[in-house]
């Protein structure tokens, strides 16, 4: 950075200085910097000396993240606030570190109301339209499971036990969600198509399974909806749905010992073709670490 140097700063308010505040550089007055009765008044009213490179930055090491905020504070006597906790602390210290006593006080004040506020454990979108469900998949970097759930999508009467297994399904979803929240994107359509019950898993924006809940039976007069609860295959396809953490593709060799693939969604295979997939896979894997040893 070339030669660096204390000096005393003292001029006119009107005089501009450049700061270089932990690689953030600023641009601002004597006058900002004197405002208040902190230390950048002590290092810029000429009482304390100041490093300074050969370009002329005064260079102060502290995080210059949230200088900005601090010289807003100091040219109004007041500045809107960071809105997380991280970031609220983050500036208290560095207003506890410039003695700025009146901006760490805001900063305490709204700390404290921050710890009183309840937190919720997940968050589930719930969606109003086909673009807004577009969006939300394809912008998170997490996978997406979406429960379309619409009763009154219904032409026909529900059977006995319709009604029980669609409030199955809504509890699983609910469940799922408090389980999975930080490693999924929940969502929830109530405005859908012409389905009643229906579960869709998206990996890497896409949709790589989907298992509908609902059917259509025939009495001796009429035609009913039967809606079921497939309680393994969503918590199968929920693990599948987790090998698309961060965007990456999961591996072909797990993927092929647990599923074969179809059009749109995924097939269920016996337990042979399980235990047979999950053998080949190890041998699989057995065989490249002989090969690493060789």
């Amino acid at each position: 950075m070339g030669d660096q140097r204390n000096q005393v700063i003292k001029g006119s308010p009107s005089q501009y200085v450049k700061l270089n505040v932990g690689g953030f550089l600023y641009y601002t007055t004597i006058r900002t910097l004197t405002k208040a009765d902190c230390m950048l008044r002590a290092m810029f009213s000429g009482k304390l000396e100041v490093l300074t490179d050969s370009e002329g930055w005064v260079l102060i090491d502290r995080c210059g993240l949230h200088f900005g905020t601090i010289l807003n504070f100091l040219r109004d006597g007041s500045v809107s606030l960071p809105e997380t906790s991280k970031s609220l602390a983050e500036l208290l210290a560095e207003a506890k570190y410039y003695c700025i006593e009146e901006l760490a006080e805001s900063c305490e004040r709204a700390l404290e109301i921050k710890k009183k506020e309840i937190q919720p454990i997940c968050r589930v979108p719930l969606i109003t339209s086909s673009s807004e469900e577009n969006y939300l998949i394809t912008s998170s970097t997490k996978p997406a499971i979406k429960l379309l759930i619409n009763r009154h999508n219904n032409k026909y009467s529900y059977t006995t036990t319709s009604d029980d297994n669609l409030l199955k399904n809504i509890e699983l979803f609910d469940k799922l969600s408090l389980r999975f929240s930080g490693r999924i994107l929940f969502i929830k359509d109530v405005i859908g198509s012409s389905e009643i019950c229906c579960w869709s898993f998206y990996g890497n924006g896409k949709r790589v399974a989907e298992v509908c809940c609902t059917s259509i039976v025939y009495s001796t007069d009429k035609k009913h909806t039967k809606v079921e609860f497939p309680e393994a295959r969503i918590y199968e396809e929920t693990l599948h749905t987790l090998l698309y953490e961060n965007r990456q593709n999961p591996d072909a060799e797990l993927l092929q010992a647990t599923s074969t693939m179809r059009p749109g969604a995924i097939s269920y295979t016996s337990d042979e073709e399980d235990a047979s997939g999950l053998a080949r896979l190890r041998s699989n894997k057995q065989n490249n670490m002989a090969s690493k040893v060789e």
